[in-house]
């Protein structure tokens, strides 16, 4: 019986599977570099985001969304050019409302509305100012 053709194939068969390996451990070197780039990336990404919501607490809030009326922003502006606490009626005044009992009160409810929100502060029954 002759062996060598069974040893050919053999080899044959070896150096297909030996660079079938090689390739595959090419494969697997750059999976590995890749796999190492993208966890280096998570490890950043976990890092800002840590950063980012450590620093959240120390920022400023924005301020706050005002009711959707176009009083509002006027009764904002009469604020900032006060030079002091004004009453409902003073605002209404600013406003050129006429001072009606139901204007007065409908101005006084926006204010306290303001108050709510953090953006006017009461200083006396019924008196209003900016919030510092």
């Amino acid at each position: 019986m002759n062996l060598r053709p069974l040893l050919d194939a053999l080899d044959l068969q070896e150096d297909a599977a030996r660079a079938l390996a090689d390739d595959l451990r090419g494969q697997i070197g750059e999976l590995q570099g890749r796999l190492r780039e993208a966890e280096t990336h998570l490890e950043h990404l976990a890092i800002t985001r840590k950063t980012v919501t450590g620093l959240a607490d120390r920022l400023p809030a924005g301020p706050p969304d005002l009711p959707e009326h176009p009083d509002y922003p006027r009764i904002l502006a009469v604020f900032h050019e006060a030079t002091g606490p004004l009453r409902a009626r003073d605002v209404c005044e600013a406003l050129d409302h006429e001072l009606l009992p139901k204007n007065v009160e409908g101005t006084r409810a926006k204010l306290k509305r303001l108050v709510k929100l953090g953006i006017l502060t009461e200083i006396d029954a019924g008196s209003f100012a900016r919030k510092q």
